[in-house]
């Protein structure tokens, strides 16, 4: 049987780049929370996207685009009235944070290992619900940030 993992090195994010992805994801998920949209099947989704670098985008069964990865909010947090409650197993908000955080980061460090970041890497971030199975958006919010 061959293995095909792709062969490479994750290039950790920067501290600014880190700090970036933070603000911008805390952001994102208060307004998420505050507007009473927190479900079940909330996403917290992103793009990469690289000046000048065309890439197929990949679809969903429906048709609809499909991210370059995503996490599952539920499992970090729920909403409680407009505020933000840990998951039980994790314990309490700051731990939620830093699970959640954490994953993403190395999410977003596997799709920006191969990339030659001289060019500019720009993330799109969304949060919401989508109305299955058609995969169009019941209520998003998004936001770009540029990594430096």
């Amino acid at each position: 049987m061959r293995d095909h993992t792709p062969d490479f090195k994750l290039r950790e994010l920067s501290e600014a780049n880190k700090e970036l992805i933070n603000e911008a994801v805390r952001q994102i998920l208060v307004r998420l929370t505050e507007d009473r949209q927190l479900t079940s099947d909330s996403l917290l989704e992103f793009w990469v996207e690289i000046p000048g670098v065309k890439r197929p985008r990949g679809t969903y069964r429906g048709g609809f685009l499909m991210p370059d990865s995503f996490i599952a909010i539920a499992d970090y947090f729920q909403a409680d009235k407009e505020s933000l409650v840990p998951a039980k197993p994790l314990g309490d908000a700051e731990s939620a944070w830093e699970e959640l955080l954490d994953e993403f980061y190395y999410q977003v460090e596997i799709f920006t290992s191969q990339v030659d970041s001289s060019k500019g890497i720009t993330l799109e971030l969304w949060t919401g619900h989508r109305n299955r199975p058609e995969g169009e958006w019941v209520y998003a919010v998004d936001k770009k940030i540029e990594l430096v």
